[in-house]
């Protein structure tokens, strides 16, 4: 379904990441994956998942390091040529900061979350322009805590809800290059990232609870939802929020 196409998937950590999921799923559809490591000590934990996916490229990237973004960028230019996804499923905000109330938190911690989890995905777009081939497609991960008040999902409600903002508008000013942009919102799943969420069992006990299929979703179900986007058979769509949640969002 994907033969042919080339992406970067940006986030993973290890084999749990929502952003492995959705790599090992485009690479199993037929795409040619580059992906990228935070830091030499992640590079150990990524590095055999890549080999495992056969990704071509492997790369660092820090976003919150100047410049990074635009070399993982040229690299991919210099390699490929052209790009036919990204897939961006990074965020990060300050413990303290996220388990405290919103008003609380701290002007640095607010910009810090800000920057990873949101103007990331701004600055890979604006990268990725170029090199984007007519079809593609951006995609970034968010929760339903950027739409309705979740018990301590905190600070990461206002930052998630200015991304899926900002999809929209990516998607209006990228529409007259063929080019679709997506946030996936995945219910809440045991990764490394979601972990430093206060209270994290609950929000597990309350997703089972509350779906109607009294489950929670895995990574490969959120890796096909994101080679659908990325494939043809998404072609009319762009701008929207894609719940693979098993229906806990429609609950009141």
């Amino acid at each position: 379904m994907l033969k042919g196409k080339r992406g970067l998937v940006v986030g993973v950590a290890n084999a749990d990441s929502i952003a492995f999921g959705c790599a090992a799923k485009l690479r199993a559809f037929g795409a040619d994956i580059a992906l990228t490591y935070l830091n030499d000590k992640a590079r150990s934990h990524v590095e055999p998942l890549a080999r495992q996916i056969d990704a071509t490229l492997i790369l660092p990237l820090d976003v919150t390091q100047p410049g990074q973004i635009k070399a993982v960028f040229e690299s991919i230019r210099e390699a490929w040529g052209s790009i036919d996804f990204v897939i961006h499923s990074i965020a990060f905000a300050p413990k303290d900061d996220l388990h405290g109330r919103i008003m609380d938190c701290s002007q640095t911690g607010f910009l810090q979350a800000m920057q990873v989890s949101c103007h990331s995905f701004l600055e890979m777009a604006h990268h990725a322009e170029p090199l984007m081939n007519p079809g593609g497609a951006l995609i970034t991960m968010s929760y339903y805590g950027a739409d309705k008040v979740v018990n301590n999902y905190n600070l990461m409600g206002p930052v998630k809800a200015a991304l899926e903002s900002s999809v929209r508008y990516l998607a209006k000013e990228l529409g007259d290059s063929g080019v679709r942009v997506f946030a996936v919102s995945p219910g809440p799943l045991r990764t490394r990232a979601a972990s430093g969420i206060a209270h994290f069992d609950e929000l597990i006990d309350m997703a089972v609870a509350r779906a109607p299929s009294h489950r929670l979703v895995d990574i490969a179900e959120v890796g096909r939802s994101v080679a659908f986007l990325v494939g043809g058979g998404a072609s009319g769509m762009t701008g929207d929020v894609i719940y693979v949640d098993a229906g806990l969002h429609h609950m009141a």
